[in-house]
């Protein structure tokens, strides 16, 4: 036996068909990783939890985009120009690390070191982790993004495989804007992969090249957030203030007091750090080591307002897995000046009309009839909405359906008039919570993972919450024979036509082997089958996490499994 608990529970991991590196035969590939059969149903209900805790919320739906994106969509977000680390070589062994990596311990917060800083800390004698030599290049600035072309190579177009599933969202505004009747504020949510070409990926799952992401985009009038009740929360949470403001400290407070006392700066942030608490300690993240940690300023991301990201303690120390972002109007706003769009809006409408002196353009009815004959009352509609007057003619006008047509001089009169304006055209701001579900995925893991002892001999349990683990329980024969094999299939098909309920089967060797593996992989209940059930019906249930039995009818335990209250009976 290895001597470092995260040996153990890596080799538990690879055993039980949890989690394995990819591509072993040949050698396997640093930054990808397979879920085998057992982490595939974990990864499944994770994703399914953290839907279902957004979309509960009504104004919240998902999408689906693609998860290659042409290169223009990009270069407006900010990607093709700020998407980078910082990377060395080392001069003896040649290994390639990302320089910030090699800076922890050293400086309290490495992602907000520049280039000159990096290389004056290099040449302070920090050793290569491989050689242990001291010989390093200058550092220089690496793409993290894997670019590939749309089409043949000839005429195909620049694309990039996503780096977050954010800018799909923000594609499908306008059709979220009409979903939602055009009324702030909503929300969408996409799960799916993204991809990175880190520099150097290491701690198995917690630094990935292809990683599952689950990302919220919830767009807001700025003029009016959303402002819940946070005081239903009375949770004292951990919060690390941003270091380089009025605030900088550790606190230990409600939300609702970190919001009034200004240490979180937005209610509707308030509201995504208290909800994001929610769903992690949902799925089994022990609420003793999750903490919220603020961006300084030169910190934050290229487009972010305000920044948290919550931070979860395990064996790779604390590891972010959920970013907080405040992306004001930064996104659509840079999509519409990128695009020449202009559906990326919202209307926010006033109390009262505001009377106001405007430049407007009159249609010439007999000269729009004629030119555009059947469309031209949707001309005439488009025209009246115009805000911003052209200085010249001719122009193209957008209409309704996206399209354009040109207005020519004669089409128009232009005059001034006294005009009662009812609201006005604004971009929506866009709160984003960012989840790494296969670095929250690894924290459930680890803090579900439990040594002890069993009859002398070292002995392991997953802990796993019933929402998160592979199967609700399990159906174990005593013998695969006299008839106690044909009632476990029996039971096992009935646990499976239950909705939202997994049942696993498993008659191969000992009970106490089974029982062993079957807590392994954090399955909560067992139901075995033996003598006793041929002769009066009853099975035994036993309870993972004390190990306790108890016999219940067949009856009773499908029934108590159904409902949800198969505990009731210890």
């Amino acid at each position: 036996m290895t001597d470092r608990r995260v040996d153990r529970l890596t080799s538990v991991l690879r055993r039980r068909g949890i989690v394995l590196p990819s591509f072993e035969i040949y050698g396997g590939i640093s930054g990808l990783i397979d879920y085998g059969p057992v982490g595939a149903c974990i990864r499944r209900r994770v994703m399914d939890n953290w839907v279902d805790h957004w979309t509960s919320h009504g104004d919240i739906v998902e999408i689906d985009s693609p998860t290659i994106t042409p290169e223009p969509v990009l270069v407006a977000s900010g990607h093709v120009g700020e998407f980078s680390d910082l990377m060395v070589e080392c001069g003896v062994c040649g290994s390639a690390f990302k320089a910030n990596h090699l800076a922890e311990g050293r400086h309290e917060n490495p992602d907000s070191l520049n280039v000159d800083e990096i290389n004056a800390m290099l040449k302070d004698g920090i050793e290569c982790p491989t050689c242990s030599e001291s010989k390093w290049s200058d550092a220089r600035s690496m793409d993290l993004m894997f670019s590939t072309r749309i089409g043949s190579k000839k005429g195909g177009r620049v694309a990039y495989m996503r780096p977050e599933t954010a800018q799909g969202m923000f594609m499908l505004y306008p059709a979220l804007f009409r979903h939602f009747k055009q009324k702030l504020p909503f929300g969408a949510i996409q799960t799916g992969k993204g991809y990175r070409n880190e520099i150097s990926p290491r701690q198995g799952m917690i630094r990935l090249r292809e990683f599952n992401m689950a990302e919220l985009e919830y767009f807001i009038d700025p003029d009016e957030p959303p402002s819940p009740d946070l005081s239903v929360w009375d949770e004292k949470i951990s919060l690390i203030a941003d270091p380089e403001g009025a605030h900088a400290g550790e606190y230990s407070m409600t939300i609702s007091e970190a919001l009034s006392s200004g240490i979180v700066r937005h209610p509707t942030v308030a509201w995504f750090l208290v909800r994001t608490w929610d769903f992690l300690v949902g799925v089994g993240i022990d609420p003793a080591r999750i903490r919220f940690r603020q961006h300084a300023s030169t910190e934050m991301a290229h487009y972010a307002d305000d920044c948290w990201d919550c931070e979860v303690g395990g064996e790779h120390g604390w590891v972010e897995c959920v970013g907080i972002a405040n992306r004001t109007c930064h996104d659509l706003l840079s999509h519409e000046q990128h695009s020449g769009s202009n559906q990326l809006r919202a209307w926010r409408q006033y109390a009262k009309p505001h009377i106001e002196i405007r430049d407007i353009l009159s249609p010439n009815g007999s000269v729009m009839g004629p030119a555009f004959k059947g469309a031209a009352g949707v001309v005439m509609d488009a025209l009246k909405e115009l805000v911003e007057i052209p200085d010249s003619m001719p122009f193209a006008l957008t209409l309704a359906d996206g399209s354009s047509v040109e207005i020519t001089d004669e089409m128009v009169t232009r005059r001034s008039e006294e005009v009662a304006v009812h609201g006005e055209w604004f971009t929506p701001h866009v709160i984003e919570p960012a989840f790494g579900i296969d670095r929250i995925i690894w924290h459930i893991l680890d803090h579900g993972y439990t040594e002890t002892e069993k009859e002398g001999e070292n002995y392991s349990i997953m802990r796993l919450n019933q929402s998160v683990a592979p199967f609700d329980v399990a159906i174990l024969p005593l013998f695969d024979k006299d008839g106690m094999g044909h009632i476990a299939r029996q039971i096992w098909a009935s646990v499976n036509s239950m909705p939202g309920l997994r049942g696993e089967l498993d008659a191969n060797k000992s009970i106490g082997r089974r029982y062993a593996r079957v807590d392994e992989i954090g399955i909560p209940w067992a139901i075995t089958v033996d003598h006793t059930t041929l002769e009066d019906g009853s099975v035994t249930v036993r309870r993972r996490d004390d190990q306790e039995q108890v016999r219940a009818s067949i009856e009773d335990v499908l029934s108590k499994l159904a409902s949800g209250g198969i505990s009731t009976l210890f």
